[in-house]
């Protein structure tokens, strides 16, 4: 069976379902293909419950902080309450209900099955073809790449979705991965009271961030009775009694009752067909071009492309397919400016190239550096100030090229930094500025300082 359509969008994630609904609303045939819940990651396993666990987890935090100024506190953690607000309040116990009626509701068609591409401007899916006369979009998202580690597939273990839906947590937990969910996860958890200890085979946390905020995370952790271990490898997994060990490469073996394992994100691209498209299908991202084009009739949008597994760059991507496939003028995808932010506290924000990144691109770098509780409002913030604010510059064109902002509310300071980044802004037109006082903010100023004296 056969159905001509204008488009089909395999993948309905957060990029997927934009650009499906989109088109829809412009007037063409679409059918949005999704095998799980349309929203994608975000809403059900990801952005949202974790920021809703991470949210509850630095309110017992704060609370803990007020010894010493301003009374007194006895703090009792509560998983159950997180629990039922992500279960009734982000996910709705797991249903899509709402974003498959929104998406009909903009004209398009949906179908809950797996989409395969069968060969240029065809699609196939629970026995129907569909012939689509202006695009396909590729947007399949990704999963948890779970490492070929001896043993760890014949023993159960968690991926950030079975940690996002336990609806009570374990005594004791081993992350395996100190990036960015291995570390918003494995906090969370400690502030209510698990024992957790993190494995990073790199010799420092987030290491793809700059050292500092590594470093700056590993003692934050340690402080919290988080234990921390970089710079080893996992060499093998094995049930233990009730719970599950884990044999380092040091020949020493640590125990906990569950493992979460958090070692980074592949694409799904397996058995989608596009190597009936001219795609390799061994690729371990499908790069598109600066429309999103990646063969002829053929955009991709989201976590599949590689360009950061963000909500934020799926909607960025999302509206220049959009408009390329309908024939309008937009922007090329521009990612010089591409902000991320790790949502632990304190929290990591990053904008642009590390130090080491613009180094290995031959760029003549120069850095600047303020620690956040050498700023008044750090000193008048207290407990909980740890952090610092990095500015990455080229000195041949004296503009910013990278930047990190580590602490309370680091993701926000990081606003200004990529505005300053994208428009190519001046050092010296920063420099200038009136900062607010006093403000975390305030710091730029302060690190601009910095830069500028060396």
């Amino acid at each position: 069976m056969t159905e001509n359509v204008d488009a089909v969008v395999i993948g309905m994630g957060p990029g997927g379902e934009d650009v499906a609904g989109s088109l829809a609303l412009a007037g063409l045939r679409v059918v949005g293909i999704e095998k799980a819940l349309v929203g994608g990651e975000c809403p059900y396993w990801g952005c949202v419950p974790s920021k809703m666990m991470i949210r509850a987890a630095d309110l017992l935090a704060e609370a803990r902080r007020i010894p010493g100024v301003a009374g007194s506190v006895s703090v009792t953690p509560e998983w159950g309450p997180v629990a039922l607000r992500i279960r009734e309040q982000a996910t709705d116990n797991w249903n899509d209900k709402v974003a498959v009626d929104r998406f009909e509701g903009k004209g398009g068609t949906f179908v809950r099955g797996r989409g395969v591409i069968s060969g240029p401007g065809r699609v196939t899916a629970n026995g129907t073809t569909y012939a689509a006369s202006r695009a396909i979009v590729i947007a399949t998202g990704t999963s948890p790449s779970i490492p070929p580690i001896p043993g760890l597939d014949r023993v159960p273990h968690w991926t950030n979705h079975e940690a996002i839906e336990a609806d009570r947590l374990p005594a004791s937990l081993i992350v395996l991965g100190g990036g960015a969910v291995g570390l918003e996860l494995g906090q969370v958890f400690a502030r209510f009271g698990v024992a957790v200890t993190v494995v990073e085979a790199m010799d420092r946390l987030l290491p793809l961030e700059e050292p500092e905020a590594g470093q700056t995370l590993a003692e934050v952790l340690e402080r919290e009775g988080v234990t921390v271990r970089m710079a080893i490898g996992a060499a093998s997994v094995s049930e233990s009694g009730t719970g599950i060990a884990l044999k380092l490469s040091t020949g020493e073996a640590i125990t906990a009752d569950r493992l979460l394992v958090a070692t980074g994100r592949k694409a799904n691209i397996d058995g989608i067909g596009i190597d009936t498209i001219g795609l390799d299908s061994t690729a371990r991202w499908i790069r598109a071009d600066a429309n999103m084009r990646v063969a002829d009739g053929v955009w991709a949008v989201g976590d599949v492309t590689g360009e950061g597994a963000f909500t934020h760059v799926a909607m960025y991507q999302s509206a220049i397919a959009s408009a390329d496939i309908l024939g309008q003028a937009a922007a090329p995808a521009d990612y010089r400016a591409l902000p991320r932010v790790t949502f632990t506290d304190p929290e990591v924000g990053s904008v642009g190239l590390t130090e080491a990144e613009a180094i290995r691109r031959g760029v003549n770098v120069r850095t600047g550096t303020a620690l956040v509780a050498h700023s008044a409002r750090g000193w008048i913030h207290g407990p909980g100030n740890e952090g610092f604010i990095k500015l990455v510059e080229d000195c041949d064109r004296g503009v910013l090229v990278g930047a990190t902002s580590v602490g309370p509310r680091g993701g926000e300071v990081l606003s200004m930094l990529a505005l300053a980044i994208k428009a190519e802004v001046p050092v010296s037109t920063l420099r200038a500025m009136i900062y607010a006082y006093p403000t975390f903010y305030r710091g730029v100023e302060d690190a601009l300082r910095d830069l500028v004296s060396k």
